[in-house]
C-alpha cells in the first residue's frame, strides 16, 4: 500500500532537491511501467474464477494463471487429486440435507420395472396397474444447497472390495431393492443367499467384488414372533430387551457400511423380558403386567444397538435411519385405511403422528449420545433422517396396487392398502442421493 509522504522543504536548497526529486519520480514511473507490461501478459483478472482458500471454495472475483508465470494457486485438477472425498466431482455446500422440499423433476428415471428385476411384487406399482405416474417425477431438494444425484458407477468404483448391509425391518428391504435397482444399471448383481422366507438376502457384484446384504431383524433385538406372512399373529411377541438379535450381530464383522433402522414393529403388542424374567409389556390388556410402553423398549433397543456398533472393534461407517411415517387415512392397514393422494404435501400441510414424533425424538437423542463418543473408537456414525421428507410423500405408496391388476375383475373391489412401503421406482430412491452425499461429507 502506498502511503502519503510529507517532505520538509528548505528554501536555500530548493533547486538542488528539485532535480533529485524529479529523477526519483521518473525512476519509479519507469519501474512501475515495466512491471505492468511484464505482468499483463502473465496474469489476467476474471470476475468468474474461483478463489481457493484453505478449506473452502467460494465464488468471487479472483485470478487464473497461465503457464508463463508460476503462481501458488492450485488448479481444479490439483484440488480433486487432493480431495479425500469418494465422489469429489459432486460438490455441494454443507447444509441440512433433511430440510427442503419436493420439487418437480421431469428428467429420466434411474430405472423402471422393465430395467430392474429385483422389485418385489408388492412394490411393483407400475406392473400392478397403478394408473397415474406423476409420483415418479419429483426429487428431494434441500433448501440451502444442491443435492447431487446418485451416481451408480462412481458408487460401485468406490465400494470395490467392500460390503454393505441394510439391517432392520421391511423398510430396510424396500430400501435395499431401490439401491439394487439403481446399481443394476451398471452391473447386474448375483444373488448368493436368501433365508427360508426370502426376507434376508445377499448379492454380489463380481466386477467390483462388492457385496450388498439385507438382514431382516424387525426389532434389532432377540424376539420370538408368532406371525404369518400377512401379519396375522397367533400369540404375543416375546421381546428380550437386553439381548440383541444374533441374526445381524454374528454377521456384523463382515460389514464395512451398515444402514440400521426400525421402529414400526415396536408398536405391536409385545411381552418384554429383561434378565430372563418378564418385566412388563406394551398393549397387553388382561395380562396383569406393567405397561412399559413402546418408547421404553425402543430406547432400550437403540441404546444397545449403538453401544454394540461403537464398541465392537470394527471401524465401520454406520447410518442410523430414522422412523418412516405411514399415510393411512380413514383407518389403519387392518381396518380399511387407504392412501389415494397423487401429489406430495407441502410443508405445513401435514402433521407428524404422535407415535412417529416420539420415535424420532428417541432416535435423535440416542444418536446424539452415541455421536459424542464415536470418534474415540474410530467409528463413523451418521444420521439418515428420512422422517420429515418421507412425511411429505403420501403419493409414493402402493396403496391398493400391491397385487397384480388389483381391479381387473372388479373396479370397486375392497382390498388391503399398503401406505407404509414405497413404490419402486418412487420417493425412496432419493434416500440413495442422501446416502451418497453423506458418505462424501463423512470421509473428510
Amino acid at each position: 500500500m502506498l502511503k502519503e509522504m510529507r517532505i520538509g522543504w528548505n528554501p536555500s536548497s530548493l533547486h538542488k532537491r528539485h532535480h533529485v526529486f524529479v529523477k526519483v519520480a521518473v525512476s519509479f514511473l519507469l519501474l512501475g511501467l515495466a512491471c505492468r507490461l511484464f505482468f499483463s501478459d502473465s496474469i489476467k483478472f476474471s470476475s468468474s474464477s474461483p478463489v481457493v482458500e484453505t478449506d473452502t471454495v467460494t465464488e468471487s472475483p479472483s485470478l487464473s494463471t497461465s503457464s508463463s508465470l508460476p503462481v501458488q494457486v492450485p488448479s481444479s485438477g490439483d484440488l480433486l487429486a487432493n480431495d479425500s472425498r469418494p465422489f469429489p466431482n459432486e460438490v455441494a455446500a454443507e447444509c441440512d440435507l433433511f430440510t427442503g422440499d419436493w420439487v418437480p423433476d421431469p428428467s429420466a428415471l434411474a430405472y423402471t420395472n422393465a430395467s430392474c428385476h429385483a422389485i418385489e411384487d408388492h412394490q411393483n406399482c407400475m406392473r400392478n396397474g397403478r394408473p397415474d405416474s406423476g409420483y415418479l417425477y419429483w426429487r428431494w431438494n434441500p433448501r440451502d444447497c444442491e443435492l447431487p444425484r446418485f451416481d451408480p458407477e462412481k458408487f460401485l468404483d468406490f465400494m470395490r472390495n467392500k460390503s454393505w448391509a441394510f439391517i432392520g425391518d421391511s423398510i430396510s428391504r424396500n430400501h435395499v431393492q431401490s439401491l439394487l435397482c439403481i446399481l443394476s444399471q451398471v452391473e447386474q448383481a448375483v444373488e448368493v443367499y436368501h433365508d427360508e422366507e426370502y426376507r434376508s438376502k445377499r448379492w454380489h457384484f463380481p466386477s467390483h467384488n462388492f457385496t450388498l446384504s439385507v438382514v431382516w431383524t424387525p426389532f434389532l433385538l432377540k424376539a420370538d414372533i408368532f406371525e404369518d406372512i400377512n401379519g396375522v399373529s397367533s400369540s404375543e411377541i416375546q421381546l428380550h430387551l437386553d439381548k440383541l438379535d444374533e441374526t445381524w450381530t454374528k454377521q456384523y464383522r463382515n460389514f464395512d457400511y451398515a444402514v440400521i433402522g426400525g421402529g414400526k414393529w415396536f408398536l405391536k403388542t409385545a411381552i418384554y423380558h429383561e434378565n430372563n424374567t418378564v418385566a412388563g409389556c406394551h398393549y397387553c390388556p388382561g395380562k396383569n403386567l406393567t405397561e412399559l410402553g413402546f418408547d421404553y423398549a425402543y430406547r432400550k433397543a437403540l441404546k444397545s444397538v449403538l453401544n454394540f456398533t461403537l464398541n465392537y472393534g470394527r471401524k465401520a461407517f454406520i447410518f442410523l435411519r430414522t422412523t418412516t411415517p405411514d399415510h393411512f387415512e380413514n383407518g389403519e392397514w387392518f381396518s380399511g385405511g387407504t392412501c389415494n393422494r397423487t401429489a406430495p404435501f407441502k410443508e405445513g400441510e401435514v402433521d407428524m403422528k404422535d407415535v412417529d414424533a416420539v420415535m424420532r425424538d428417541i432416535e435423535l437423542e440416542e444418536f446424539e449420545k452415541a455421536a459424542s463418543i464415536r470418534a474415540e473408537n474410530g467409528v463413523i456414525l451418521k444420521l439418515l433422517d428420512t422422517t420429515r421428507l418421507s412425511l411429505l410423500r403420501p403419493d409414493g405408496h402402493p396403496g391398493p396396487y400391491r397385487q397384480f391388476e388389483t381391479f381387473a375383475k372388479d373396479k370397486n373391489a375392497k382390498v388391503q392398502n399398503d401406505c407404509l412401503h414405497w413404490c419402486l421406482p418412487g420417493p425412496i430412491d432419493s434416500w440413495n442421493d442422501l446416502l451418497m452425499e453423506i458418505i462424501n461429507r463423512g470421509t473428510h
